[in-house]
């Protein structure tokens, strides 16, 4: 007599958390691919918000199928955990940003000089790189709310000629892969050197502007920088870490003269 075997069936809820991780995987790659086609950002972030929202439904279906799989005993457990694993892995990143979002307070423009923030050029040729955007000013608040944040972003003192400050800064720039867009070096009445550039973020590409004032003094040389997000009000710390970034790229190009 043959004796009839019944499998369990597959538990919707992890059939589901997995297609929906993987789906949101797949629009996060869209989204990226359209941001680094130079689509307008406000829809790169749609899409990806999209993503966020799938990732987010994965995890609750795994959820869900964890108490459907404990108590009806039904397969799918590699399904789950699969699932699980991918919509974890795409939220990590904007858990992150949630986290200093919380922790930073809600600045987009991060200079060395608080004082008296270098002025991004308005030459042509600035400007049409820059298509068209001027940085505005920083308010008197978001000054006080950047020294409170970060008080190790400071000007920074080169013991060398301008001229030489100058070349390391352009040095500095191009380890870094930005984009210059102005450079004038140090001359003129006040002596002042400025380069323009432009900066792309990791993930999303979008472009940040960033000046460099190069400043001489009697036997040294001080550079100030400042670095400013066009998408946004909050930067999440991006520029601060930039500005950091830069400096100890530039005092090993110094040191290198």
């Amino acid at each position: 007599m043959r004796h009839l075997i019944i499998e369990e069936p597959f538990s919707e809820s992890a059939i589901w958390a997995r297609r929906l991780a993987v789906f949101a995987v797949a629009v996060v790659a869209t989204g990226l691919g359209l941001a680094r086609l130079g689509l307008d950002p406000t829809a790169v972030l749609a899409v990806i918000g999209s993503a966020i929202i799938l990732a987010c439904l994965a995890i609750l279906c795994a959820g869900a199928a964890s108490v459907e799989i404990w108590q009806t005993g039904r397969k799918g457990v590699g399904l789950l955990f699969g699932g699980a694993f991918l919509a974890v892995l795409l939220l990590a990143y904007p858990a992150y940003l949630g986290v200093q979002a919380v922790r930073l307070p809600v600045l987009n423009d991060i200079s060395t000089d608080t004082d008296d923030p270098p002025s991004y050029s308005l030459s042509r040729k600035a400007m049409t790189a820059r298509h068209g955007w001027i940085p505005p000013s920083i308010s008197d608040a978001a000054r006080e709310a950047q020294t409170g944040a970060y008080p190790n972003v400071q000007p920074i003192y080169l013991d060398l000629e301008a001229d030489d400050a100058y070349q390391a800064v352009l040095a500095a720039a191009s380890a870094l892969r930005w984009k210059i867009v102005n450079a004038i070096p140090p001359g003129g009445r006040l002596g002042l050197g400025h380069v323009d550039a432009i900066a792309h973020g990791m993930i999303l590409g979008f472009a940040d502007d960033i000046t460099v004032r190069i400043w001489p003094l009697a036997g040294e040389t001080r550079v100030d920088i400042r670095s400013s997000s066009r998408i946004g009000r909050h930067d999440f710390g991006g520029n601060a870490s930039r500005i950091e970034a830069f400096a100890a790229e530039l005092k090993t190009q110094a040191n290198a003269k």
